[in-house]
């Protein structure tokens, strides 16, 4: 698998990452496993996880299936994101210094290291001063606990924001981890421009527009899928409309004339926009998980990708 630097920093990921969201939920420990195995043997380095994912769960299966000997440690880039848990009443956004760097030690101990390779703020809060927020990633850095540090899913004048306090201190922004795929372009109208000339990089999350670019939800909501999840309920609602069917069909037309699978054509295009440094790909079993590996030798003709970017504009 090829590697791109994480923005102009010295740190090279593999630009397609395994995402965790639905580790200790819908993938258990085993299964975590065979998909951690499969994906660093594809020369798969960057794994991206969160203090938030099943509440801990993600990180400690995590944790348990680097002791295990699957791949050493310093031979994957772990990411992982801090600011946001569940509470009694649903989400709960806390990003002060108290909060961050708590998660930031429980998050340490549930992966079994004594460091982070890049450490996230997990989104951004009009409640606490981003001077606070970026002050415990600074912290974090100067302390030894992570390598890299950045944010997610800021807009783009969040982003210049965070990217200037951060220089003043001498301590590089290396990443914004945001939503990016055929479904949702947003990143490109700041996000991704800002990244181009300020020298981060871009970790698009949810790059198969949450599995509706794979073409299994053509014929309804099979009862396997997200979509029908007790874990995600509305997880896809938003997307689940004509715009989104004309973008599926023209992506399924991609890929019968290339004969891949659809999800190979979303996440090529995904890849390759300017920017981006790795997409994020979660799968709940090695099959999938596989299929989204075979990406990696598709190089999208000039045509087809025009044709996308048009029918998805």
């Amino acid at each position: 698998m090829l590697s791109r630097h994480l923005g102009r920093s010295g740190l090279t990921v593999s630009r397609l990452g395994l995402g965790t969201l639905t580790w200790g939920l819908e993938v258990d420990e085993e299964g975590a496993r065979d998909q951690v195995s499969a994906f660093t043997a594809a020369g798969g380095t960057l794994i991206d996880t969160a203090r938030g994912y099943g509440e801990g769960a993600a990180e400690t299966i995590l944790g348990r299936v680097l002791a295990g000997g699957v791949v050493a440690r310093d031979e994957v880039v772990i990411v992982s994101k801090a600011g946001i848990r569940r509470g009694p009443g649903g989400r709960v956004v806390d990003v002060s210094r108290r909060a961050l760097l708590r998660d930031l030690d429980e998050s340490l101990a549930r992966l079994g290291t004594d460091h982070l390779d890049v450490w996230l703020a997990h989104t951004w809060s009009d409640d606490v001063p981003l001077a606070e927020t970026l002050g415990a990633l600074e912290y974090a850095v100067s302390s030894g606990r992570a390598r890299y540090v950045g944010i997610s899913n800021y807009s783009g004048w969040q982003t210049a924001r965070a990217f200037s306090v951060l220089e003043s201190a001498r301590i590089p922004l290396v990443a914004n981890e945001i939503e990016h795929s055929l479904l949702h372009r947003d990143a490109e109208h700041e996000v991704l421009p800002a990244a181009q000339a300020l020298g981060f990089g871009v970790l698009s999350w949810a790059p198969l527009g949450r599995g509706i670019l794979t073409g299994k939800y053509r014929g309804g909501i099979p009862p396997q899928s997200r979509a029908a999840s007790r874990v995600f309920p509305r997880f896809l609602d938003r997307y689940l409309d004509e715009r989104a069917v004309a973008i599926t069909e023209a992506v399924i037309t991609a890929a019968r004339g290339l004969d891949v699978p659809p999800a190979q054509v979303a996440l090529a295009w995904a890849r390759d926009t300017p920017g981006v440094s790795s997409v994020i790909v979660g799968a709940r079993t090695v099959t999938q998980l596989q299929a989204a590996l075979g990406s990696e030798s598709l190089d999208l003709p000039g045509p087809v990708r025009d044709a996308l970017d048009d029918v998805s504009a």
